[in-house]
């Protein structure tokens, strides 16, 4: 009678089990080898660099916290932009540029938590580029020019470079002869360097990212202008994220950053040197620079 009953309550409790996790769409917790958590990024530089170093943090992260986290590289941030805002989300977390994060943030898709530091400091600066013996001199040489930028939403590499010119009276999408989309800064550098184009734009100062292969890339490239201060890139959450898992990941990075292990990833990763906490409003000093500047995300994306 005891086994029969024991039976009962079994075939009971599955029953019960079966149609919670029908009920629940039978997904797996967030953070598990079966749904793990997507951390999308674009690369900034190199590719397979990129990836070998969001593998080691997420890595890192897994042994602080028992999370899983995938990273996913994308082609370009509109990519990540989609995927966050999808419905349901295609990723869970990302490593936006300024530009990109504001346009997120306003489709009510991505939350700041943190911000990166490199060489000190958590605001960065752009750059236009030309080869020193091209006679060009200012942006208003630009006209009739072909241009290399890393991605239609970099900051650094064309959101600030076109403001730019058209404060100089210059409008990039009629003036200049061609824009190309290079793919990544490093690529805008050795676009302009090897004579595909005539000038480009990227951070300061990706030329040394290709040094070790163009040696004399500091002096056969000629910097034009450089941009006013940008806030850096870091990490962002989709609206939804469980708060109790972003407060582990947060953490986790933090602690990460303070060891030469996790130095030496964030490095690989996105040459991070630390990592700062900070929300929404750190970039509210860049969207006023938009506002003064008279245009909106949505113009420019």
């Amino acid at each position: 009678m005891y086994k029969k009953r024991l039976s009962y309550l079994l075939f009971a409790l599955f029953i019960i089990s079966a149609f919670l996790l029908s009920a629940c769409g039978g997904e797996a917790e967030l953070g598990t080898e079966e749904n793990p958590i997507i951390w999308a990024v674009v690369p900034s530089g190199e590719t397979e660099q990129v990836v070998t170093g969001f593998e080691e943090v997420a890595s890192l992260i897994q042994d602080e916290t028992g999370l899983v986290i995938e990273p996913f590289v994308a082609t370009e941030y509109a990519g990540v932009i989609e995927a966050m805002c999808s419905d349901p989300p295609k990723a869970h977390m990302a490593s936006l540029a300024t530009f990109s994060y504001i346009l997120a943030s306003e489709r009510g898709c991505a939350e700041a938590a943190l911000v990166a530091v490199r060489f000190g400091s958590s605001t960065y600066n752009g750059q236009i580029f030309v080869r020193a013996d091209s006679g060009i001199e200012s942006i208003s040489d630009l006209t009739d020019k072909t241009f290399c930028r890393p991605d239609p939403l970099s900051t650094s590499g064309w959101i600030i470079p076109s403001i730019t010119m058209k404060a100089e009276g210059l409008d990039p999408e009629t003036d200049l002869a061609e824009i190309v989309d290079a793919g990544s800064h490093d690529a805008a550098v050795t676009g302009v360097l090897n004579g595909d184009c005539d000038a480009g734009a990227s951070y300061v100062d990706a030329r040394s990212a290709v040094e070790d292969e163009y040696p004399n890339v500091m002096d056969e490239l000629t910097i034009i202008n450089v941009s006013a201060d940008i806030p850096n890139d870091g990490v962002q959450f989709i609206p939804d994220f469980p708060e109790e898992k972003k407060s582990q990941i947060v953490d986790a990075l933090m602690a990460i950053a303070e060891t030469e292990e996790g130095q030496e990833a964030l490095d690989t990763a996105y040459s991070w040197t630390a990592l700062e906490k900070q929300d929404d409003t750190f970039y509210d000093p860049f969207r006023q620079v938009l506002d003064a500047a008279g245009v909106s995300p949505e113009e420019l994306q």
